[in-house]
């Protein structure tokens, strides 16, 4: 075998070993690459899967929110409706021309009158008028929405006859009947 013969071995060898190793580098570029973008799927995937959670449950805390706000406007509402009813309420038990107001004076000064005992009878202004008819001895005025009170003369004791509690215990005990003629339930 000839030097030169040789050499075209050694060369052609050279080139198929070198042949070899790039297709091997080949492949394992094809390999890598292949699990670069098969990892970059699913950390795709991952990210958008986690994005859509978060999308979901801030439109969930959106939606609750905005339900918890209108149930506060709601409530505020009622409120406020409740307060205007009791206030319309208070005016019209208060004035002096309520239908009514002079039997109903009649009635608490009968009950007042089984007390038998010596008091002053201290009325409401809008009141004094019809309540000097009364046989009691009167007083000097009180604040209130009509009515009276009894004081014993010492001051210690007090019977209250004034529209006022009347009308809180009646509010009290129909306000569930109130809520249902004003919100329809």
């Amino acid at each position: 075998m000839s030097l030169k013969t040789l050499a075209a071995e050694i060369t052609k060898q050279a080139k198929e070993e070198a042949e070899s190793i790039l297709d091997e580098a080949r492949a394992e570029a094809k390999r890598i690459e292949g699990e670069a973008r098969n990892e970059a799927t699913q950390t795709s995937s991952m990210a958008s899967t986690k994005a859509e959670r978060e999308r979901e449950q801030i439109s969930v805390e959106v939606v609750a929110s905005a339900r918890q706000a209108n149930q506060k406007r709601a409530l505020i509402a009622r409120r406020e409706e409740l307060e205007f009813t009791w206030q319309a309420a208070k005016k019209d038990i208060g004035s002096p021309k309520m239908a009514g107001r002079k039997k109903i004076l009649d009635s608490l000064v009968k009950e007042a009158s089984e007390t038998k005992a010596d008091v002053i009878m201290r009325p409401v202004k809008a009141d004094r008028e019809e309540l000097s008819k009364s046989g009691f001895k009167i007083g000097e005025d009180i604040e209130g929405l009509g009515g009276f009170v009894l004081e014993s003369k010492d001051g210690s004791t007090m019977l209250d006859f004034r529209f006022d509690m009347m009308l809180e215990e009646a509010w009290k005990n129909t306000l569930g009947e109130i809520n249902g003629i004003l919100f329809n339930e």
